[in-house]
């Protein structure tokens, strides 16, 4: 529901301020591995996160933004880098300044209660602009504050919580890490529970570096973006909640095999599917889709050390024939993003290091390609400095061809996922049409999938 009451919604900030190391740091310069430093991650991605006046005792009376200001410059002094300045090297290899010249931080005041913003909170956010200091995208990043951070107090006694952050420095797992000593040092913490731990040689192309798996996701040299059709424009982003009611007819659309897929896989094949059948598309078109896999706390060959706050992922990708995707049954959907997962190991992350130096750090796929990324096992809704957890957390926008999954709790206290999708209106008309297909229509159209599938190999 829209509010009324947005009309009224006014903000006003104080001047921006760079917020330094609360102790002096060293002064040196740390290169970014190869897999931090591509080109695709050189962006400034937006965060936000909603809190209502639930205070803890300690925090009664307290002001948020206060709070978070002094918390900030202690977690500056052990996230030291965070507070530097990126710069370019030979080979336009990044590195970090360690210069403390700061974060930038921002506070500001809204005439609105929490509860004025509707029933449910999630993005779009019509009013990011004035919550959110900094301009997301692909901004210059040479020499600007790695970090934007605006607590917005709202008159109920709730604040906003939004941040930009340099996606080279930070992976989203990287972001939570530092978020959480964030909290602790608000919490009245001396030192963080999980100490940072740089080590950035870890993703570092192999010597001499050779490329050892197909890397479908980027583009290759001197290929143009135009050999794809049905480019989709920047367009309002829109989020589709998935319940149980919604998880539940998915996975009866899907033949039996498949039924016990995860809930990333059934999702994502059903998204991108629907989504693919909605750009209307050359049937013979080739069309990829690229998940973005943590290579954290699995059975790799590559350790990273507890603390590590890079980027430690890669995006593989995988192909099919825009006909092939949208006319086999969704289980030939849910099997290719089972692949695409699969192809993940450590041989692959190495390989895209050494892609990275050999290519001249090509850009991942934008047309033609579909991207997925789930926080979702990220405890981004843990986030707790003192006023409890917060209502919505998780990412404030996405871009066309990129899409987000995150955890999300219905104003009927139903969990399930929140997906966040960027198109044209058409598009999106289109896209919604097939969804309901699945999500709110009958069964009907598997067991005639399913019976002609029998027929064919009569």
């Amino acid at each position: 529901m829209e509010p009324k009451s947005r009309q009224l919604f006014s903000v006003t900030r104080k001047e921006p301020e760079l917020i330094v190391p609360a102790r002096p740091t060293p002064r040196e310069v740390k290169q970014l591995s190869d897999i931090d430093d591509q080109e695709s991650l050189r962006v400034n991605l937006p965060v936000i996160f909603f809190y209502r006046n639930n205070p803890s005792p300690s925090m009664k009376g307290k002001d948020p933004a206060k709070v978070i200001r002094e918390a900030l410059s202690k977690a500056l002094v052990f996230y030291y880098p965070v507070a530097g300045r990126l710069q370019e090297g030979p080979n336009r290899k990044l590195v970090v300044d360690c210069n403390g010249e700061g974060v930038l931080f921002v506070e500001a005041d809204a005439d609105i209660k929490l509860e004025q913003l509707g029933d449910s909170i999630h993005p779009p956010f019509p009013y990011a602009e004035e919550v959110m200091y900094g301009i997301p995208g692909f901004t210059e990043i040479i020499g600007c504050p790695l970090l934007f951070i605006q607590v917005t107090r709202l008159i109920c006694g709730g604040f906003i919580l939004a941040l930009i952050f340099n996606h080279t420095l930070f992976d989203g797992s990287g972001l939570i890490q530092f978020l959480k000593s964030l909290m602790e040092f608000a919490r009245g913490a001396d030192s963080p529970s999980l100490m940072p731990v740089w080590q950035r040689e870890v993703f570092n192309a192999r010597d001499p570096p050779q490329i050892t798996c197909t890397h479908h996701e980027y583009k290759k040299e001197n290929e143009s973006e135009g050999e794809f059709v049905g480019t989709m424009p920047v367009e309002p982003i829109k989020s589709f909640y998935f319940g149980p009611k919604e998880l539940n007819s998915i996975r009866n659309h899907v033949p039996p095999p498949f039924r016990n897929s995860s809930t990333f896989e059934l999702v994502t094949a059903c998204v991108w599917r629907c989504r693919t059948i909605a750009l209307e598309l050359d049937p013979e078109q080739i069309v990829r889709l690229s998940s973005v896999v943590n290579i954290r706390g699995k059975h790799y060959n590559i350790r990273l050390p507890p603390g590590y706050y890079g980027n430690a992922f890669a995006s593989p990708a995988v192909c099919t024939k825009v006909n092939d995707l949208c006319e086999n049954s969704l289980g030939y959907a849910v099997e290719l993003v089972k692949k695409v997962k699969a192809t993940m190991n450590e041989e692959y992350i190495k390989s895209v290091a050494d892609y990275m130096v050999i290519s001249g750090r090509p850009m991942l796929r934008v047309e033609g390609n579909f991207v997925v990324s789930s926080v979702s096992a990220l405890a981004v809704e843990e986030i707790d400095f003192g006023w409890g957890k917060p209502v919505y957390a998780g990412p404030a926008a996405t871009l066309p061809s990129f899409s987000f999954q995150l955890k999300y709790q219905n104003k009927d206290g139903d969990d399930g996922i929140l997906v966040l999708l960027c198109m044209s209106q058409a598009t999106m008309e289109r896209f919604e049409k097939e969804l309901n297909k699945i999500t709110q229509g009958s069964v009907d159209d598997l067991y005639k999938i399913e019976r002609a599938e029998i027929l064919s190999k009569l």
